[in-house]
């Protein structure tokens, strides 16, 4: 009776730790965007080690920089300009940030809602 409570409570704890394992796997798997908003534009940034997705949910840029510093650790990438994919929609690629981490990025758009930088925090993760 006493070997059968204790497997009990070692499949229990074995189903507990799966299900921690699977949302902490799920939870830092995914790329969270992020939105922000100043006086002449609205975007929503998607950032991966890879690329860095800019939509413009407010206002019309002809032009989009992203720049990004990890101020903890004294890192910065040097500005990258985004290519147009779609109206609204640009993307910068390459290796873009070289550890995981917190990163400052600061978004600068030009064009006929004026000029404006947009500064967020991402997460990148590996």
């Amino acid at each position: 009776m006493m070997q059968i409570k204790g497997l009990r409570v070692l499949v229990f704890a074995g189903l507990v730790a799966a299900v921690v394992v699977a949302f902490v796997v799920a939870r830092t798997s995914g790329v969270d965007p992020v939105t922000t908003t100043g006086t002449h534009y609205a975007i929503t940034v998607t950032a991966d080690r890879k690329a860095i997705d800019v939509r413009l949910d407010r206002g019309e840029a002809d032009t989009v920089t992203v720049a990004a510093v990890m101020t903890t650790m004294g890192h910065a990438m040097p500005e990258v300009t985004a290519r147009k994919t779609a109206p609204g929609q640009f993307v910068a690629e390459g290796d873009l940030f070289f550890m995981t981490g917190v990163w400052e990025l600061s978004v600068r758009l030009a064009g006929r809602s004026g000029e404006e930088t947009l500064t967020l925090n991402t997460l990148i993760t590996g």
